[in-house]
């Protein structure tokens, strides 16, 4: 199952396991069944410290299925299917925390997930080819390992599709709670934390409530956010940041090639690079925590609440607030959200094996999402609303030549349509001739483009008509005090490295100005 350098790899991580670990793995007789039977026999060779204990009874109703715990501790990790691909980090994580490896996540964030009260059983369908899954797997693996009322169980769709099937799931990952939906998509510890703690909100108000006022305060945890903390805090001037989760949309991103002395890497690397930079400067960092409003204080300072009711103050803000996927605001749209209504090709692409699929959306990211399904599913049609396609000539080039994928252009998607929860087609308006169409399609991968995460700044600054903050060559925006950067700008071109830039104009712009005021 590994080749020798991920043995090699593997074993020098399992030398940090501090106490001996168990494995327990339910086999079924089935291929995966001996192929999960083959990796946990291989992990086990590498290390004294862990026993494998191999049962043809299924854990929890499942197998194949890998336990993972303490010695002579009852399991609370599991893993339904085979936890290679994107999750083999999942399992090399739960190993070292089963042998009492500290976790790098807050400490604050660990002794919240230690200090839940009641039973939680989780479980989380994920599929091996999603890259959001992971950050979901990871979290609930290591509120099991730190709480023994809680019990972490990843289950591959792809091995368990009958399961897949009962409960409808048409989007990765799915988080159960106590066998009921929790969340759909992307989570982060303190995302789920602020889920299953009642007192979530009021203990991070609290918090919040005793920090001393910022020089400068950063509103984002993306590229521009992490670009303008480190550059605010080089300056030797107290520096937080706040953002719903770190990383923002590149975290969704798969391949990276155009980010310049890096050839290749993928979005989630990147943002714990830049997560792990930023942490090297003192920088109070604030996640999973909304902002609602920005305004002047009455004692000169700006203002930041966020949604608990906690208020930041800070002698000047820089908003890295970013942007989020359009949607495409038609009938069914929002009914049928991950039932069949997609905006990650990479992470529900697998759902939907051998049936036919839409994409919306003739550029780069639409072109692309369309490639990638038709190796996976039986046909992808593509619908653009322009007359030509705004993707690079080498993607249309590729797309065009594919045999399962088909373009129409002019089309004007109206409505998605639905049966029995779940999508079953769509309806377009051909814009040259008027005319109403129905495409047969179990799933819909929308791909027109980003909005600026403004809302909460409507009646605070100028924005353009599309929501964009209004920014001058120093970042600065039309409230004094106040910078913007990165996707949520007026500034030209939305790419990482543009955003990275503009971070830290607005950062030494808002130094600039404290300097003089």
């Amino acid at each position: 199952m590994l080749d020798a350098t991920m043995k090699q790899q593997l074993g020098a991580y399992l030398n940090n396991l501090r106490n001996p670990i168990s494995l327990l793995v339910a086999t079924d007789g089935s291929p995966k069944a001996k192929e999960l039977e083959e990796l946990a026999t291989e992990i086990a060779e590498l290390n004294d410290k862990i026993s494998l204990t191999i049962t043809e009874e299924p854990i929890n109703g499942r197998a194949p299925v890998m336990a993972v715990a303490k010695e002579d501790n009852a399991p609370r990790v599991f893993f339904a299917g085979i936890p290679l691909g994107h999750e083999f980090t999942s399992l090399v994580l739960a190993l070292l925390q089963a042998g009492s490896h500290p976790s790098k996540e807050d400490q604050a964030l660990q002794d919240q997930a230690k200090g839940l009260t009641r039973e939680l059983n989780f479980e989380v369908y994920v599929s091996l080819s999603c890259h959001n899954c992971p950050d979901v797997v990871q979290s609930i693996n290591l509120i099991a390992a730190l709480n023994p009322n809680v019990t972490a169980t990843m289950i591959d769709g792809g091995v368990f599709q009958q399961e897949v099937t009962e409960k409808e799931i048409m989007a990765v990952p799915s988080l159960y709670l106590n066998g009921e939906l929790l969340a759909n998509g992307k989570q982060t510890l303190a995302d789920i934390l602020n889920l299953v703690d009642d007192d979530a909100d009021a203990k991070a108000a609290a918090a919040m409530a005793e920090k001393e006022a910022f020089d400068v305060l950063v509103v984002g945890g993306g590229p521009a956010g992490a670009s303008s903390a480190i550059y605010a805090a080089r300056k030797g001037i107290r520096t937080g940041l706040i953002a719903e989760r770190f990383g923002g949309q590149v975290s969704d991103t798969v391949g990276i090639e155009n980010f310049i002395s890096v050839p290749y890497t993928e979005g989630p690397k990147l943002v714990a690079h830049l997560e792990e930079h930023v942490k090297e400067y003192d920088v109070d960092i604030m996640k999973a925590q909304k902002v609602v409003a920005l305004r002047d204080g009455a004692d000169g300072m700006k203002e930041v609440e966020l949604s608990n009711g906690a208020v930041l103050k800070s002698k000047t803000v820089i908003l890295a607030t970013g942007a989020r996927w359009r949607e495409m605001n038609v009938p069914g749209e929002s009914e049928y959200k991950a039932k069949g209504v997609c905006f990650c090709p990479h992470c529900d692409g697998p759902l939907f094996k051998g049936k036919p699929v839409a994409v919306i959306g003739g550029g780069n990211s639409g072109i692309e999402a369309a490639i990638d399904l038709a190796g996976i599913v039986e046909h992808v049609t593509v619908l653009e609303f322009g007359d030509t396609l705004r993707a690079d000539a080498v993607l249309v080039k590729k797309a065009e030549s594919t045999a399962n994928i088909k373009i129409i252009k002019e089309a004007m998607t109206t409505e998605v349509l639905g049966e029995n929860g779940k999508v079953i087609g769509l309806k377009y308006t051909d814009r040259k001739t008027d005319e109403t169409h129905v495409v047969d399609v179990a799933g819909i991968f929308v791909q027109i483009g980003l909005v600026p995460n403004s809302e909460f700044l409507k009646d605070t600054l100028e924005l353009t008509n599309r929501g964009e903050i209004v920014v001058n060559s120093h970042g600065e925006t039309s409230m004094a005090g106040v910078f913007a950067a990165g996707d949520v700008t007026t500034a030209p071109y939305k790419q990482i490295i543009v955003s990275m830039g503009s971070g830290a104009t607005a950062a030494l712009g808002a130094f600039d100005y404290l300097i003089r005021n």
